[in-house]
């Protein structure tokens, strides 16, 4: 950038960029960005006008920057150093980089550049190695997604230890372009056309940040070009073997070569807008969901003549969101579906039930839709007669086999494992849990404090209040130690068993179908 009246640092002196993005956060500033709106803003102003126009860092706690050594995250750290030295953003920063330790010395390599790009601006640095190959094998996962699983489980650990409340990557407006091609081609709904979101929360007390979304890649390359600023290169980023390199290389470029103004911007246009249209029917979903609908952990009860006199629009994205509270992946949910389930709310529907993916239904109950797990899915692997559980290590039956280990209980990330909302998986606190274990099949005469409640309950009016189908009552399979029932699998555990701050060792039970390699929990070992 060369033009006299950028705010660059090699064209222009300092103070100007500096006074202009101080400005931004701590007093008015349109009377200034009207006297140059026809100059060429540096990354760094760009940059600081994005975060305060979209309220990125504004919470108490440090800012975890994820940084690979390639050029949008070197330009990431680079900018955000400035901006925090200049106090614009006025909170303090760790540079973090995970080393996937799939590419050999190359990875090493990597490793060390960070470290030494990060010392360079003073800005405290530290290296995590994780197993991405051991993670897709034992997962049956591509490289890709484990990868991408490992990498910000492992970041979101290290920001909850180092108290950073906001996580950053260095996304770019490139990056959001083939990510709405991406949808596009698979097939999506208008949540899809919104792209890349310039912040989410991704657990409690941690948001991630994309303070480089307005930038192009292009603009980037020439930041780190002007200042002479190195960055590592991966070669495997230009396989397009893979989908994203395909669009990136490929795809993306010929499209560009077609249009008239830059594509990119032209898809962060079009993300913006639709946007801003999901936060309008997010505000609706909320409104209605207040009033007309029921929840809990193992089911969603909607009053149907609410749904169906909803636009389309917010009833689909209303079941949407009840089905991922659910625990219900939306990958292989199609517009087929969503219709289906707005039948159910059709008095003249003559369609009663609505199978969907992932082993969940949807079916109508008098003046109702009701979204919860189809139990005859989970069931289908219940052993069929009473085995004693083996504590620790595998007790196998005839189609299943059953896991069992014990972890230390100031150690495990028990919401971790309930998140992942498997029914067949469930904690205990192993010391308020009479050895032997055993399984078997409901019984009359069962009874059972749910976890919740503060006096037993009859099993049968247990379940029926529970909403469970008369099909799936007599398939639960019932856990008990030497006193009492523990678990009604897979519906509830015990409140007499659960795990809480005071728990010394947990023991984590799942069910496996046969097909299930042994050591299907190792994860948590």
């Amino acid at each position: 950038m060369t033009d006299a009246c950028s705010f660059s640092s090699h064209t222009t002196p300092r103070f100007q960029g500096l006074a202009f993005r101080q400005a931004l956060f701590f007093g008015p500033a349109e009377e200034r960005y009207r006297q140059d709106a026809n100059c060429v803003e540096s990354l760094e102003d760009k940059v600081a006008r994005y975060i305060q126009v979209n309220g990125l860092f504004t919470e108490a706690g440090r800012i975890l920057l994820a940084v690979s050594g390639g050029a949008d995250s070197i330009a990431l750290l680079h900018v955000m150093g400035v901006l925090a030295s200049e106090r614009v953003i006025q909170r303090d920063l760790l540079c973090v980089h995970v080393n996937h330790q799939l590419r050999g010395a190359a990875s090493e390599a990597d490793a060390t550049f960070v470290l030494e790009q990060a010392e360079e601006l003073n800005v405290p640095a530290v290296t995590q190695a994780i197993d991405v190959r051991a993670h897709a094998d034992r997962e049956k996962l591509s490289i890709e997604t484990a990868g991408r699983q490992l990498r910000l489980s492992c970041l979101a650990q290290i920001a909850r230890a180092e108290a950073c409340t906001w996580l950053a990557t260095g996304h770019q407006q490139d990056d959001n372009a083939e990510t709405i091609l991406h949808r596009l081609q698979r097939g999506t709904g208008f949540r899809g056309l919104a792209g890349i979101w310039p912040a989410r929360q991704i657990a409690d007390g941690l948001t991630l940040a994309r303070p480089l979304l307005n930038c192009t890649r292009a603009e980037i390359v020439a930041y780190l070009g002007a200042r002479g600023l190195p960055w590592r290169e991966d070669h495997t980023n230009r396989d397009c073997v893979h989908r994203r390199n395909y669009i990136r290389h490929r795809l993306l470029p010929d499209l560009q070569s077609h249009a008239s103004n830059s594509l990119p911007t032209q898809l962060a246009g079009l993300a913006e807008s639709t946007r801003r249209l999901y936060e309008r029917v997010a505000r609706e979903v909320e409104t209605v969901a207040t009033e007309h609908v029921r929840a809990d952990a193992d089911a969603c009860v909607i009053d149907a003549s609410a749904l169906a006199v909803l636009p389309e629009i917010v009833a689909v994205e209303l079941v949407r969101h009840q089905l991922a509270r659910l625990g219900c992946g939306q990958r292989n949910l199609t517009a087929f579906h969503y219709r289906s389930i707005l039948a159910l709310a059709h008095r003249d529907s003559g369609t009663k039930a609505s199978l969907l993916p992932n082993g969940f239904s949807a079916h109508r109950e008098y003046d109702h839709v009701v979204l919860r797990r189809s139990l005859a899915s989970e069931t289908a692997h219940i052993p069929t007669s009473d085995a004693r559980v083996i504590i620790p290590g595998t007790t196998h039956l005839a189609d299943c086999h059953i896991e069992a280990i014990i972890l230390d209980g100031t150690e495990v990330n028990v919401a971790r494992i309930k998140a992942e909302r498997n029914p067949l998986r469930e904690c205990f606190d192993l010391d308020r849990i009479e050895p032997p274990v055993a399984v078997r099949a409901r019984r009359p005469g069962d009874r059972f404090q749910p976890l919740g409640m503060v006096a037993e309950k009859k099993m049968g009016k247990f379940l029926t209040t529970a909403r469970i189908p008369k099909t799936a009552r007599q398939r639960v399979l019932i856990v008990e130690d030497r006193a009492r029932v523990v678990w009604v699998c897979p519906v509830r555990i015990s409140e007499q068993v659960k795990v809480t701050d005071r728990t010394r060792r947990v023991l984590v039970l799942e069910i496996c179908p046969k097909e299930v390699a042994t050591d299907c929990m190792s994860d948590y070992k």
